[in-house]
């Protein structure tokens, strides 16, 4: 019974009804009778004819989906790795199919052939000859595999300039491929392999752009085809359902298969090719869905801190230090490091969330742009400058990194395309180059601007508390009855301008604060001659606009002299002094306008001047002696003799008595205190000069630690600073923690030392932010803090005791740990 099959009369094969064999019918064959046994039957379907058709209509399916890849790809690289998982799927689907080797078999194999062929279609970069997989090579394939889809999606078309995502055409078009073919080859019900091609196609689309490569020829193809494989594959299994047949009976079963297959080839074709043409006029005109639109990128830009924070660096430290070679920019040029559109009331930073204030996607040679402008080519190189924020010019349409590092400059390349600000993760450091292809406009006049209307443009909010106190009153001030945004804003401006003189605390300038905190700025704008950098006058001039309903946002970058004679095109030397800043405002038909603050530089305060001579000293009058009472005469001996007896007659003892009686409980009171604030400045002196600079940073953070656990917040030694810095920003309301947190764990853990200049930024930084919290509550609470010991007993708690807190006092501890 095992090798014999029944026909529809539920004989045995070659058997007739009454019992009897035909006669000449032997095992298999017949020699002249004319009829045969289905021995074939017995072989896998993977051996027979109709599995090439099988893997025909299935490669011709996944052409198709394909086919999709090209417009987020960019190029033609994709095919290789794209084609070649499907071929290899397809080779591995027929290799099991054949041999009936189980699932479990047919997982290990595609894993296994996956990792083999990936490094020569997909990452050969890495591979030994080009197609030997490496450790490297097999590292990128497991991470891709996971990974790469969440890459492919957050990284701005297209693609080809990041080799590492072709790990996902090579994947997808290999699961597909193996999953189809399977289904086609193995099961009985061979329809059921479109589920994967359609998923596959779906998949494309999602992984796609809103761009489109030939939507209606890729659906028509797969939609023909698929009904025509499986109209055969239906009738097939019909016909097979009979055990004997003849030479007669099988041709005239060829010529009705390909009958029904020109039959349905053309009638298909027809009404695909009706369907092209009526179907985007039937059916609305709405862009497709895809991933890239809705899935926000997992970029966190506040784990650097805001660029702002370097300003005075640049202005007085670095101030004749040439910072980059720039070449190709027009007369006039400024050089755009961040866009800051989010203010917390200690420092202006980079918000990067979405709506108005954009999202950081990863890019690449080239970047899809929607911006108009005249297209330029600029060429930087870094001379002096160091930081994760890359200088750039206008709407960028690509960025080629061409220095020793470029590979991960490259792949570690971000930027939001409404902010214009750009990031790499490899940082920007001396000697690096890079190219920018960009697209540049020429700014409206202040004219053009006076009669433009200003676009309602929805950016970051900036909580009441953190906003300077005489906001408000210098709005009012300043735009009195008007009601025009644009002469609201230029009537601030001009406020601005008259009242400010612009001083970054150099020689020969009046004195002037770094740091543009909310105290820093309610200062500048308390006093009627208003003392400050552009940084400060740029944040005024943002918060005061924004109080007005008018969105403005903080750019901070270099800008060009305007005396300056260079021409356009020529090499521009890029010097600390020319570090800048400036608000931008959208205007309808304009975008985004920068507008300056220029406040005279001519000091209307004269700064003391200082001299070596030492000034002769005042001669002194002598004063007329006092006329003395008529009743007492001079010399009197009676007079002297009392005043005798009054020196005689003074308790010295009582006097001593009531000054030790005094001095002795005032003394037990002032100690503790002076020893507690000595102790608290002996421990940020050591924190502020450690030995070693990283050490330095480390100090930083705990000083706000033990600042924030004397105003009550208790902060767990175990948390990690990212831990804490959430825990802080919660209780005080202070997102700025977290940008302390976050570089001091990236100077710390980096393996780098750094240098002088950030250490005294960073700690300018956290005196900015411990000066910010103090400000936001009462003197009784400020007054508490400083005399608090909770900072002193969380650090005794670390296992150092009160010997070691009295062991500060007198001489320099050892390190506290990073």
């Amino acid at each position: 019974m095992s090798h014999d099959e029944t026909t529809r009369g539920g004989a045995r094969r070659g058997i007739s009804p009454d019992g009897h064999r035909p006669s000449g019918l032997t095992g298999s064959s017949t020699r002249g009778g004319g009829t045969t046994r289905r021995a074939d039957d017995a072989r896998p379907r993977a051996l027979k004819k109709g599995a090439w058709f099988d893997l025909g209509a299935l490669a011709v399916m996944c052409a198709m989906i394909i086919i999709g890849f090209g417009p987020v790809w960019g190029t033609p690289g994709y095919l290789v790795p794209a084609v070649g998982g499907t071929v290899l799927g397809l080779f591995i689907a027929w290799l099991c199919a054949w041999r009936r080797w189980p699932a479990v078999t047919v997982a290990a194999l595609a894993v296994v052939g996956y990792l083999v062929f990936g490094a020569s279609l997909a990452l050969p970069r890495d591979a030994i000859l080009g197609f030997v997989p490496s450790l490297t090579t097999l590292q990128d394939l497991l991470l891709g595999a996971i990974q790469g889809w969440k890459a492919f999606v957050t990284t701005v078309p297209p693609l080809y300039s990041f080799p590492d995502l072709a790990v996902v055409p090579y994947l997808m078009m290999l699961l597909v491929a193996l999953v189809a073919a399977t289904i086609a080859l193995r099961v009985r019900y061979a329809a059921w392999a479109m589920l994967p091609i359609v998923l596959g196609f779906a998949g494309v689309i999602l992984l796609g752009t809103l761009e489109t490569a030939l939507p209606i020829v890729q659906g028509l193809v797969i939609a023909v085809v698929g009904l025509l494989w499986g109209g055969v594959r239906a009738m097939g299994a019909r016909v097979g359902t009979h055990s004997i047949s003849t030479e007669q009976s099988r041709e005239a079963t060829r010529r009705l298969l390909w009958y029904r297959v020109r039959t349905g080839a053309i009638i298909l074709g027809v009404a695909g090719v009706a369907a092209g043409f009526a179907g985007p006029a039937l059916l609305p005109d709405s862009p497709r869905t895809v991933l890239r639109e809705e899935i926000v990128p997992p970029f966190d830009v506040h784990e650097f801190s805001t660029p702002l924070a370097s300003f005075r660096h640049y202005a007085k430290d670095e101030k004749e230090t040439e910072i980059l070679r720039v070449t190709g920019l027009p007369e006039n040029g400024r050089i755009r490091l961040a866009t800051l559109d989010e203010y917390d009331g200690v420092v202006y930073d980079v918000a990067g969330e979405g709506g108005a204030t954009g999202v950081f996607t990863r890019v690449g040679q080239e970047i899809v742009t929607a911006a108009q402008g005249d297209p330029a080519t600029i060429e930087v190189t870094s001379l002096a400058y160091d930081d994760v924020w890359v200088p750039e010019v206008g709407d960028l349409s690509g960025v080629t990194w061409t220095g020793s590092r470029a590979a991960d400059q490259g792949v570690g390349t971000y930027y939001n395309n409404e902010t214009g600000t750009a990031v790499t993760l490899a940082r920007v450091r001396e000697g690096d180059t890079y190219q920018l292809d960009t697209l540049l406009t020429t700014h409206p006049s202040e004219e053009d601007l006076a009669h433009a209307r200003v676009s309602e443009v929805e950016l970051p909010k900036t909580a009441r508390a953190a906003l300077p106190a005489n906001v408000s009153s210098k709005v009012a001030q300043y735009i009195g009855e008007e009601t025009e945004p644009a002469a609201k804003l230029f009537l601030i401006r001009d406020a601005l301008e008259a009242g400010g003189i612009l001083s970054s605390g150099l020689e020969g300038q009046p004195p002037s604060r770094p740091g543009h905190a909310a105290e820093r700025i309610d200062n500048l704008l308390e006093n009627d001659d208003m003392i400050g950098d552009e940084e400060q006058f740029a944040v005024a001039f943002a918060l005061l606009a924004r109080q007005t309903g008018i969105p403005a946002r903080v750019v901070m970058g270099f800008a060009e002299d305007e005396e300056s004679e260079r021409a356009a095109g020529e090499e521009w030397l890029v010097r600390g002094e020319d570090v800048s800043a400036w608000i931008e405002v959208p205007f309808e038909g304009y975008g985004w306008v920068p507008i300056d603050v220029d406040p005279d530089e001519d000091t209307k305060i004269q700064p003391e001047p200082q001299t070596q001579e030492v000034p002769k000293p005042p001669v002194l009058q002598e004063p007329e002696p006092p006329e003395e009472p008529e009743q007492n005469k001079a010399g009197s001996v009676e007079d002297e003799e009392r005043d005798e007896a009054d020196n005689e007659g003074f308790d010295w003892a009582m006097f001593l008595t009531i000054l030790l009686a005094v001095a002795i409980p005032l003394a037990l009171v002032l100690l503790p205190i002076l020893l507690i604030l000595a102790h608290k400045a002996r421990r940020r002196t050591r924190r502020r000069t450690a030995e070693e600079l990283a050490d330095r940073f480390s100090g930083g953070w705990h000083e706000v630690v033990d600042a924030v656990t004397d105003m009550g917040t208790s902060v767990p030694r175990s948390a990690t600073r990212r831990e804490g810095a959430g825990l802080i920003a919660t209780k005080h309301e202070a997102p700025g923690t977290l940008k302390l947190a976050h570089r001091a764990d990236a100077t710390v853990f980096s393996g780098r030392q750094p240098t002088q200049a950030e250490v005294d930024t960073f700690w300018e930084e956290v005196d900015t932010f411990i000066g910010g919290l103090r400000s936001s509550v009462g003197t009784r609470q400020r007054i508490a803090a400083a005399l608090s010991l909770r900072s002193v007993r969380a650090r005794m708690a670390g296992g150092r005791g009160m010997r070691g807190v009295l062991q500060d006092l007198v001489k320099r501890g050892s390190r506290e740990n990073r």
